[in-house]
């Protein structure tokens, strides 16, 4: 499970960035997720209990906002959701590599004490 790791990852960032603002416990972390990253949400939250058993973030609020795959086809220069993995251009038919978002893994904000 790649979540754990990425979850351990985060909360060290996470309490860099706290000791850096002065906190000494983090009240809630907020991260984002593409939906094509790969990353299963409720793996991401269980993950988290699972790390921050004794950290800053024990405790803290979890909340993850999962961000919509957006993609641009080359061919007909429209951008799209796609309905499935294979990001078929809806207007035009064209399968594209171009994801504008939805493969993000980011710490989007703390809230710290």
């Amino acid at each position: 499970m790649h979540e754990v790791s990425l979850m351990a990852t985060a909360v060290e960032v996470a309490e860099m960035h706290a000791r850096e603002a002065g906190g000494t416990r983090i009240r809630v972390m907020r991260v984002r997720i593409g939906a094509a990253s790969g990353v299963v949400r409720e793996a991401l939250e269980f993950a988290f209990d699972a790390v921050t058993v004794g950290t800053m973030a024990e405790g803290a609020v979890f909340d993850v906002q999962v961000v919509p795959t957006l993609c641009y086809c080359s061919d007909c220069s429209e951008e799209f959701t796609p309905a499935s993995v294979f990001r078929e251009c809806p207007t035009c038919g064209s399968f594209t590599a171009d994801v504008l978002q939805g493969m993000e893994i980011e710490l989007a904000s703390l809230e710290v004490t």
